[in-house]
């Protein structure tokens, strides 16, 4: 082998010039991220900061416009036992993680607040994460007929093209983009690792983070588990299994001799027949329909007795509504294509066949506020790919009328081994602070990162 000692020696001199042109760890420096400012919340108290965290409005165009995320933290009440940052995903679509940590820290248990910094934010399109100003057209929920499925979707996109003029990320809002958010989040943090609690519509974020960032995955718990794998046909008729289980165990529970009205089931059928004759105007046959869905969550089955009590002696002053869903996030992480009435009606009929008390659950509100998004959409349902160093904990109740069990058994079968289920026996939406061994499961797999044991439940407590 033959060395030419002059191009060593320039070669030499290259690097030289490199380490004396730049200091030690320079040309190695990532470019700075984003911060957060932490100052006093409007209307909160000093338990809890707030801050906003300056986000690309396009990931896929980094350096273009901006956003202000709204973020609140409520610091470790003991910090000598701080393990770090709980980032909590809020449902919905919707919620707002800022106000329900302003109001209180009831969603998490005494320990949790003691150990962990509890942080949530807005998602983009939410509250105070540029929040479109926009006013949907009056349309009926369920249509009954082409002319009310042509005036729906000239609603929509009338409602859509409002909500962009007004805000910038409207048409960036689906949970892909969301989980790149809390990526820039948890580095604002100053957290190599995330640990996340989601519920709800939250617990599909945690899963796409999870899929996403798998090793920047300290520790995720996923209350009340969102299946995003499901084609439209599918995702109507679970949501419609799922309140048609939680209205038989109210039924179950009215029949072992609870106040409510005689035979319950047959005084429903009754109301609904009245709400199709439009006797509860203002509200529709459908906000009458959804009511098992507004009071089952709890459960708050007293609360359901009385109000189809109420009904049932022509009153609606018992009446519970849906919240609003923000279109933008959702519609990008749901496909409807229903292309005219006819195969709208499928779906009806689809619903009507798996919930024949509750004739719609909530995937046909999906549908109505979806018709017309733009296909394909941004982030289209798939079955979730997640390889983490520690398994991902799912928590759901056996009968759950907004995110029902067979979601929750549906996502554990697909995550296998990178996801552990643990089943509450009893009722409701949201129960990890339900029961001791709930909020112990939880607790320890945050804190200690315990996995509970493949098949662990908790028994069900009495409902009152």
């Amino acid at each position: 082998m033959v060395v030419d000692d002059g191009a060593m020696i320039r070669t030499l001199a290259v690097v030289l010039a490199l380490v004396v042109a730049a200091p030690p760890g320079v040309a190695r420096a990532a470019p700075p991220g984003p911060t957060l400012d932490w100052g006093a919340c409007a209307g909160g108290t000093a338990a809890v900061q707030c801050a906003t965290l300056r986000l690309p409005v396009d990931w896929s165009d980094s350096d273009g416009p901006g956003f202000d995320l709204a973020v609140a933290r409520r610091p470790a009440r003991v910090p000598a036992q701080r393990v770090g940052t709980l980032v909590f995903g809020p449902g919905g679509p919707g919620d707002s993680g800022v106000d329900r940590l302003v109001r209180g820290s009831a969603r998490f248990s005494d320990e949790i607040l003691d150990s962990f910094d509890v942080v949530s934010f807005d998602p983009r399109t939410v509250a105070g994460s540029a929040a479109p100003v926009c006013a949907r057209e009056p349309v009926p929920v369920i249509l009954r007929d082409q002319g009310d499925f042509d005036a729906t979707v000239a609603a929509n996109r009338a409602l859509w093209q409002q909500c962009r003029e007004s805000s910038p990320v409207f048409d960036h809002a689906s949970t892909r983009n969301t989980a790149r958010d809390l990526d820039a989040l948890r580095r604002a943090l100053g957290e190599s690792r995330l640990t996340f609690h989601g519920s709800s519509y939250g617990t599909l974020l945690g899963q796409q983070y999870a899929e996403m960032f798998p090793g920047r995955v300290r520790a995720a718990v996923l209350e009340g588990v969102f299946d995003h794998s499901l084609n439209l046909t599918d995702f109507v008729r679970t949501q419609a299994t799922a309140v048609q289980d939680s209205f038989d165990e109210f039924v179950a529970w009215c029949e072992r001799g609870s106040a409510c009205p005689a035979d319950v089931r047959a005084t429903w059928t009754e109301v609904l027949a009245r709400a199709d004759d439009g006797e509860y105007a203002p509200f529709t046959a459908f906000d009458v329909a959804a009511l098992p869905i507004a009071t089952l969550q709890g459960p708050n089955w007293p609360g359901l007795a009385a109000a189809i009590e109420g009904l049932a002696a022509g009153r609606t002053d018992t009446m519970r509504g849906l919240p609003p869903v923000p279109t933008g996030a959702f519609c990008a992480d749901f496909p409807v294509p229903v292309r005219d009435y006819r195969e709208y009606t499928k779906l009806l009929r689809v619903a009507a066949k798996a919930g024949p008390d509750i004739r719609y659950g909530a995937g046909l509100l999906a549908v109505s506020l979806c018709l017309g998004w733009p296909q394909p959409v941004d982030n289209p349902p798939h079955r979730p790919r997640v390889h983490t160093r520690v398994p991902v904990l799912l928590l759901n109740a056996r009968h759950d009328p907004r995110t029902g069990y067979e979601w929750a058994t549906h996502v554990a079968g697909q995550l296998g081994r990178n996801g552990r289920l643990v089943t509450y026996e009893g009722w409701g939406h949201g129960v990890y602070r339900d029961t001791a061994c709930t909020t112990a499961a939880v607790d320890r797999y945050l804190i200690d990162l315990v996995v509970p044991a493949r098949g662990a439940s908790c028994p069900a407590e009495p409902v009152s």
